[in-house]
């Protein structure tokens, strides 16, 4: 599932700032991967899940930035828990989901905590959400 709320344009830049690369190396953008997790009781298979699952992260620079915290749902419904996981680009946030060491881990946590996860791409330092609605602007009009 996608959500196309904006898409962006071919070839068109996320950011408003000059870059001195050349137009023929590609700018890695850092990835995310995002859970939400229904609350469910506890289980000694999501104990044993989230003692492993660091180092199933640790191959691809995975890092945890947030991890069952407090949520506060201000537009929508939301239910559960949330963890993210931060990657350097996408291809590694893919590359650690479908590892064979993640994958061995993964039923732990799936058979006993129904949710979503997701894997997406981030945005360059520097970005600036104008330049995107510029982009948006000039697909419309053309």
């Amino acid at each position: 599932m996608t959500s196309g709320v904006i898409a962006r344009p071919p070839g068109a830049r996320q950011s408003g700032h000059h870059d001195s690369r050349s137009p023929h190396q590609e700018m890695t953008m850092p990835a995310y991967a995002l859970a939400r997790m229904e609350e469910t009781a506890p289980h000694a298979d999501v104990a044993e899940y989230i003692e492993r699952v660091q180092e199933t992260l640790d191959p691809y620079e995975g890092r945890f930035v947030a991890h069952g915290g407090e949520t506060d749902v201000r537009e929508g419904v939301w239910t559960g828990a949330v963890a993210m996981v931060a990657f350097p680009d996408l291809e590694r946030a893919r590359a650690w989901y479908d590892s064979p060491a993640y994958q061995a881990i993964l039923p732990l946590r799936a058979r006993h905590v129904p949710g979503d996860l997701v894997l997406f791409e981030g945005v360059e330092d520097g970005y600036r959400p104008a330049v995107r609605a510029a982009a948006l602007r000039a697909a419309l009009a053309g």
